[in-house]
């Protein structure tokens, strides 16, 4: 006895069954592994608080409505509330299919049929034991890595991935970046991470959005005025260049900067020193800028509606973001991420995707880019019935792609061995025995490939994980 007692568990059951024998001889069947019992709904959130239980056996028909499926569906319900990735498996003697599917479309991971047969309920329950701790483990290298190549961006496309690496060596630098892109793609994100990575990470990172506030108050948003400067001006307020004073300024769409401005910016980025409006004092400010614009600058140049010696100051470092269209799997993994943040900001017992919702999501060009992914799968997460959000529930409407492709055989066999294997990736959410199910490959060859796409540094972070 001892030595099972110190014995590794194959895992932790939670009992929920007020049949004082029925309870005994479950806890007989799974004396390999932690179980904990209850026998009503109030004694069964307890227990998921205190044991944590991985899979819960759960019967259907409970005080006080032992003949019915109400006290069971709700037990259901508050535990997919309280823990969403627990497996439950309800058990019923009633023969009513409708119990049934009632019971799997509230989120139950299997419904068993009484009476008890003990290889086969402990074979359904090893399986959703397994099951939760391969989500576990895929939960765990989302978190650690999950194709977060810069604190809050996600990527695996190879070019952002070289992207990324370059902003990581830069972050320790004081070099004004220049970021752009389409709107939505994630410029807001990569300024973010810069500053989280440089040593002014203890300083604030200060934002001004340049197309959203009109053209008479930008100045003074930027470079702060003094008392009486203009009518209205009844107390000096310092801009938000001197706010960041020994951290971070982020001049977003400044391609909306009216030209005037840009002189002003351009010798403040020349100098690092402001003039208020209204004061005669020239005021040193330690900063780093980024900026970001979903223009296009060198078009603005030729129109003169933007300084090109302005663009040259800002442009020390430039670094464009390809819209999602152009990395769909960056989508799938971006998507997997969002379902469990609006999951648990919603609290929603939303496992995931179903597999044609992932294929949607890949087919997708998203127009709106991440912003767009951001809303479609909060709205999903908000008004979905199931467990696993479907392509109904995304709402996406895909068009009929007709690009060309080349006809080239050895390019052709490339490309497509690349985009299934970052798209295994990406359904797989990093899981590497996933991805060599899903390609119908061994793991020895799945390596193989990864190397020759210049994936493998993903393998060898998990096989040290």
């Amino acid at each position: 006895m001892a030595a099972r007692k110190t014995a590794k568990k194959d895992g932790s059951l939670l009992i929920v069954e007020d049949d004082a024998g029925l309870q005994k001889q479950l806890r007989w069947s799974f004396e390999d592994y932690d179980v904990a019992v209850a026998d009503d709904q109030a004694s069964t959130l307890a227990q998921l608080a205190k044991a944590r239980p991985q899979v819960v056996l759960l019967d259907l028909g409970l005080p006080p409505d032992p003949d019915g499926p109400s006290a069971g569906l709700a037990i259901l319900q508050a535990v997919l509330q309280a823990a969403p990735g627990t497996k439950v498996i309800m058990m019923s003697g009633q023969t009513d299919r409708a119990y049934a599917l009632k019971a799997i479309a509230l989120g139950a991971y299997d419904f068993y049929q009484k009476p008890i047969k003990v290889e086969e309920i402990q074979l359904i329950v090893a399986r959703a034991q397994r099951l939760h701790e391969l989500e576990a483990e895929n939960r765990q290298l989302a978190s650690a890595r999950g194709g977060e190549a810069l604190p809050g961006f996600i990527t695996t496309h190879p070019e952002l991935l070289q992207l990324c690496d370059e902003l990581k060596r830069l972050a320790t630098t004081d070099i004004t970046v220049l970021v752009t892109g389409e709107s939505g793609t994630g410029k807001e994100v990569l300024a973010q991470a810069l500053h989280e990575l440089s040593p002014r990470r203890k300083g604030k990172l200060v934002a001004v959005n340049c197309a959203a506030i009109p053209e008479t108050l930008l100045e003074s948003e930027l470079f702060g005025h003094e008392k009486g400067a203009f009518t209205g001006a009844i107390k000096t307020t310092i801009g938000k260049v001197e706010q960041a004073e020994g951290g971070t300024f982020f001049l977003d769409e400044v391609g909306d900067m009216p030209v005037a401005l840009q002189a002003k910016l351009l010798r403040f980025l020349q100098e690092r020193r402001v003039e208020r409006i209204g004061g005669r004092t020239s005021i040193p400010v330690d900063v780093r800028v980024v900026a970001a614009t979903n223009q296009n600058l060198e078009e603005l140049i030729a129109q003169g509606r933007f300084r090109q010696d302005f663009y040259y100051r800002l442009s020390e470092s430039e670094f464009f973001l390809p819209p999602l269209r152009e990395r769909p799997e960056d989508a799938v993994l971006i998507a997997h991420r969002l379902v469990r943040l609006y999951a648990d900001e919603l609290k929603r017992p939303i496992r995931g995707f179903t597999s044609d919702a992932l294929a949607a999501i890949l087919a997708y060009r998203w127009p709106g880019n991440v912003r767009e992914l951001q809303n479609t799968i909060k709205r999903a997460v908000a008004a979905s019935r199931g467990p696993d959000l479907s392509p109904s529930d995304l709402r996406l409407d895909l068009p009929e792609g007709d690009a060309e492709e080349p006809v080239d055989l050895a390019t052709v066999r490339s490309a497509a061995e690349g985009r299934a294997l970052r798209r295994a990736q990406a359904i797989a959410n990093g899981n590497r025995s996933e991805m060599a199910r899903l390609l119908g490959v061994s793991r020895p060859t799945l390596y193989q490939l990864l190397k020759q796409h210049s994936l493998e540094q993903d393998a060898k972070q998990e096989s040290s994980s």
